[in-house]
């Protein structure tokens, strides 16, 4: 959401961020659309202060025994064109707000121009690729393979993109949850939060879901939303608040059930576990001052990148183009895991600065105390991680000619020491 007083002060600025993410001029029909509103308000505050000369002028009349129906009928008249340039300055204001909701925030100075994921720019990478001496699988055929993956039964029950996980299979995203969450809390600071997974629109607008992308959600018969991240409710716990500057940052993480109803482009990733309607990811958002958010950013994608690490799989990360960057950020890294049955890189995080632009459609504010004035705090989100994709990679990176998966050691406290998930799948 964007400040209109800052695009009538800035239109060619506004205006080339626009053309960065691939859309056409917005400022100058933004910009007449608040004239018209700010045109009828100003009618109707003139209408107001007509009718309050006009109260007095009855009043001096009555004083003094003189007919006052003339002027009784004048304030009457002025109440209800009042009223018809309140309401249309209303619609107008609603009109405005329309337009600025569906419009993506601007990228940051540093986010490379491109039209789509071709044009992002790789920053580092970590670890080594790993080499077989068989040709390796993809994670379904192993899972499948191991008895501890069940697509077909899943189907039955939900339809299609769902799975049931079993056996050691299913403690291992147990076990990673974990894993992340403890790495989390314990060594990175964040704190640990179990939030709704059904949310209101208020929720969803706020965080940018709505209005553009509810056909990409589930929603349930009585109004309330499925969270397609935790992203939604864990930044909304700012949401209409001022907070103290000194009681920032606050960085949150959270282990949820993910929803989404639109899992992709049709035809791509149908087989697996890569795009579900349903999966586990564990969330990482912060709340900060916009001095700090770029820094917070760095830290956090270095949050998501630690779990790939002490798991010991081959990263890379990227800085997305204006072209592929979601609707809210700023900026944003992406984390692509090495995975070996596909022989590729695919993300595994994402982790974005949305800047005030959430802070904005939530009215998250904060203070210092030497100010009067409040300020809008920045918001960012990320995955720490994606807990079904991180199976998928462990799968894939720790198979054995076999079939059987070797557990990374980071892992094995929270498997009850086992070491090597076999087909008998104990």
């Amino acid at each position: 959401m964007f400040d209109i007083k800052w695009i009538r002060e800035n239109p060619d600025d506004f205006d080339k961020g626009m053309a960065r993410r691939g859309l056409a001029s917005q400022a100058t029909e933004l910009i007449k659309l608040d004239q018209w509103r700010r045109d009828l308000q100003t009618k109707a505050q003139d209408i107001q202060a007509k009718r309050n000369k006009l109260s007095k002028e009855i009043g001096a009349a009555k004083s003094k025994g003189e007919d006052a129906a003339d002027l009784l009928a004048e304030v009457a008249k002025s109440k209800d064109a009042q009223a018809e340039a309140e309401l249309a300055a209303d619609a107008a204001a609603k009109d405005l707000d329309k337009a600025l909701s569906q419009l993506p925030n601007l990228p940051a100075d540093d986010v490379p121009d491109g039209e789509d994921e071709s044009a992002n720019v790789e920053v580092r990478k970590w670890g080594d690729i790993p080499s077989f001496d068989f040709a390796p699988k993809e994670h379904f055929d192993l899972g499948e393979a191991l008895g501890l993956m069940d697509f077909e039964t899943a189907a039955k029950m939900s339809g299609a993109r769902f799975v049931l996980l079993s056996g050691a299979l299913a403690r291992m995203e147990r076990a990673l949850a974990n894993f992340m969450l403890d790495l989390h809390t314990t060594e990175h600071g964040l704190t640990e939060v179990n939030p709704p997974a059904l949310v209101n629109d208020g929720a969803m607008y706020g965080t940018g879901q709505l209005p553009k992308f509810g056909d990409d959600l589930f929603k349930t018969e009585d109004g309330l939303w499925l969270i397609p991240t935790a992203e939604v409710p864990l930044t909304n716990i700012v949401a209409d608040t001022i907070i103290e500057a000194d009681y920032l940052p606050r960085r949150y993480t959270a282990m949820t059930w993910c929803f989404r109803s639109e899992a992709g482009s049709a035809g791509k990733d149908t087989r697996g576990m890569i795009r579900q309607h349903q999966f586990t990811k564990v969330e990482m958002v912060t709340i900060c001052t916009p001095d700090t958010s770029r820094d917070e950013l760095e830290r956090m994608t270095e949050c998501a990148e630690e779990v790939l690490k002490r798991l010991g799989l081959a990263y890379r990360t990227v800085v997305l183009s204006t072209g592929d960057m979601g609707f809210g950020a700023q900026k944003t890294y992406d984390i692509e895991v090495w995975l070996p049955g596909q022989n590729q890189y695919r993300e595994i995080s994402s982790c974005s600065n949305c800047g005030d632009f959430q802070a904005r459609r939530m009215k998250a504010r904060f203070k210092k105390k030497a100010d009067k004035q409040t300020q809008f705090v920045h918001t960012l989100n990320g995955s720490g991680l994606a807990v079904g994709r991180t199976l998928v990679a462990i799968l894939e990176n720790y198979q054995q000619a076999d079939g059987s998966i070797v557990v990374p050691e980071a892992l094995r406290p929270y498997m009850g020491g086992l070491e090597v998930i076999a087909a008998d799948g104990k």
